[in-house]
């Protein structure tokens, strides 16, 4: 039987973030050129890994939702979650009525970058 000692498992894991990071840094300059330019790679991979960090506070994990949600901190801000403008962000975001996090993301992003009202505000 094969045994994974802690220490390695957590290598695994360091090493599977930081290449959905590398990823995602390529995803934002893409789809985003703009933010991408304003801010530089180094800001815009720790808006990504603050992005992360946040999205995993409301059980988000999988990568696609982690996207959506890493996209709409590019869009929207840092902290567009606790915007008072966005309150339905909040809302969606803890709707327990939703049962499954990838459906309160696609109705977050959908609701939000339908509106086509991004402000690419990703200041601290």
């Amino acid at each position: 039987m094969l045994t994974i000692r802690q220490e390695q498992a957590d290598a695994f894991r360091q090493e599977a973030l930081q290449n959905f990071e590398d990823r995602m840094i390529e995803h934002v300059s893409k789809f985003f050129p703009k933010e991408f330019g304003a801010l530089g790679e180094a800001k815009v991979r720790e808006t990504i890994e603050y992005g992360i960090k946040r999205a995993d506070s409301y059980g988000i994990v999988a990568e696609r939702d982690v996207c959506k949600y890493v996209e709409l901190v590019v869009v929207f801000g840092l902290d567009f979650d606790r915007d008072s403008s966005l309150p339905a962000a909040s809302d969606v975001l803890n709707d327990k009525r939703l049962k499954y996090v990838s459906d309160r993301m696609n109705h977050l992003w959908e609701m939000l970058m339908g509106q086509g009202q991004g402000r690419g505000n990703v200041e601290r």
